[in-house]
């Protein structure tokens, strides 16, 4: 199982990101442990300075923007 986290205090940008990873996982029919890390002081010790952020298995994959399904898709299969 693969573990996603989403980096942001909440905006309606990083409830997107979550959406989006959500909509992956169900995609590829995937098991994910969805974590919304919203803590200022957590976001910052994974090097993040722009919200929204993804990790995947504490890994950033992106960060400042709202990654599409099809990217996150890429990023579980891997």
């Amino acid at each position: 199982m693969k573990k996603v986290q989403v980096l942001g205090t909440g905006c309606p940008k990083c409830q997107q990101t979550a959406d989006n990873a959500k909509a992956a996982a169900q995609a590829l029919g995937a098991e994910v442990d969805l974590i919304k890390v919203d803590k200022p002081a957590d976001i910052a010790e994974f090097g993040v300075m722009f919200t929204p952020a993804l990790a995947v298995d504490g890994d950033v994959k992106v960060s400042g923007r709202v990654p599409d399904v099809d990217e996150i898709k890429e990023w579980l299969s891997a």
